[in-house]
């Protein structure tokens, strides 16, 4: 009897811990692997920290084709405190934004877009 209790504990086990397994596979794939990469110029118009839990920096890129038209909005996550700061000290000067393309992130824990920016230069 002993065996048997033995048995359906691992099994039991191995039905909770496949999907959390699975789970942080698939995570870290998505989060290693980018669909796409660049770099995206314009005025950084809003930049804050968000999250509860999970603490990471939310912005928006106005981009200018040409003056006097419409800005387009480029959303962007940044994770990486040190890229927050270069971009809080170039606050209100034109930016170059270089950034990664995750598709397919199972949370808004990692943040609130899938344009991840991992470098920011000054455009003069």
């Amino acid at each position: 009897m002993g065996l048997l209790n033995r048995g359906w504990k691992f099994w039991a086990g191995m039905l909770i811990a496949a999907p959390v397994v699975l789970f942080a596979i698939y995570t870290w794939i998505v989060l290693s692997w980018s669909y796409s990469s660049g770099e995206r110029a314009g005025y950084v118009q809003k930049f804050s920290s968000k999250g509860w839990v999970c603490k990471t920096w939310e912005g928006e890129l106005a981009m200018v084709s040409m003056p006097g038209t419409m800005s387009e909005k480029f959303y962007f996550t940044v994770r990486d405190d040190a890229v927050a700061a270069k971009i809080n000290q170039s606050l209100g000067k034109k930016v170059s934004l270089v950034y990664e393309q995750h598709l397919g992130i199972p949370t808004h824990c990692f943040g609130d877009t899938q344009y991840f920016v991992s470098d920011v230069r000054s455009v003069e």
